[in-house]
Parts: C-alpha cells; sequence; structure tokens
C-alpha cells in the first residue's frame, strides 16, 4: 500500500487591468473564481472580492494609471493558513490613501473603513523612484 501525502501550498495571482469600471469587475470574476476553486468558505470569498472592489475603486478615482499606461496591477495570494493578501499598485495620485468620517449623507468615503474592517491589517507602500503605490489588505483565515 503506497501512502501519498498532500500539502497545500499558497498560490498567488497578478493581473494587469483597466484603470477603470471594466477593470474592476474582470478583477473581482478572476479572484472569486480562484478562491472559489481553491475551497476557500464563500464568507472569505465575498470579503476579498469587496476589498478587491475597493481597492480598484479608489485606484480609479485617485490615482493615475502605471507609467503613464491605462492599467494598473491586481494581486492576491492565498497562504497555506487560509489567509489572503490582496493588494493594488497604481501610478499613484496627489493624495495618499487614509480613512475617512464622511457624513451620512456622503455619497462616498467609506471605502477604507471598509476595509479596515474586514481585514487583519491594511496598509501602503510606495517605490520612490517609480511613483507607484500599492494599497494591501490582509484578510485571516476562516476562524482566525
Amino acid at each position: 500500500m503506497a501512502l501519498v501525502v498532500t500539502q497545500q501550498v499558497p498560490t498567488s495571482s497578478s493581473m494587469s487591468v483597466s484603470h477603470g469600471p471594466s477593470g474592476v469587475g474582470t478583477a473581482r470574476r478572476r479572484l472569486r473564481a480562484e478562491l472559489r476553486e481553491s475551497g476557500t468558505p464563500e464568507t472569505v470569498v465575498d470579503d476579498a472580492v469587496l476589498i478587491l472592489s475597493e481597492l480598484l475603486s479608489n485606484s480609479c478615482r485617485h490615482a493615475r494609471p502605471l507609467n503613464g499606461g491605462q492599467g494598473v496591477r491586481a494581486s492576491w495570494s492565498q497562504e497555506v493558513d487560509g489567509s489572503v493578501t490582496i493588494s493594488v499598485t497604481d501610478g499613484g495620485g496627489p493624495t495618499r490613501p487614509r480613512p475617512a468620517s464622511p457624513s451620512v449623507t456622503a455619497r462616498g468615503g467609506r471605502g477604507l473603513t471598509i476595509i479596515g474592517t474586514l481585514s487583519r491589517a491594511w496598509g501602503v507602500r510606495e517605490a520612490e523612484v517609480s511613483g507607484a503605490v500599492t494599497v494591501w489588505a490582509i484578510l485571516s483565515a476562516p476562524g482566525g
């Protein structure tokens, strides 16, 4: 009798998407499909898709595309423990991402607060040479 041992390994994806609403939908669909395929619980999939949507929407609204082009980079990885890291890299903008305190009737300004609520941690990395800005968030594993 042969003994077969399987080991779950981290998975990751990175894609360039258009700097606009169509890019958000494309990235959401791919993230959802890949996380479902890996057996990720639906609640984690839903939170990950929402975080990616917020990050990409903020990039479209507040930043430039990468390298003067038309795209931004969306990336995600899933660790062996089930945690998911999501990031969006763009060409930066006139301000840096920070949570806001919008009024009750404001039409926006809640994205980073939502991300902060759903994730274990989030942050911003800036590339000094290129001016690229990456906003990332880490979702805890289920039950973690």
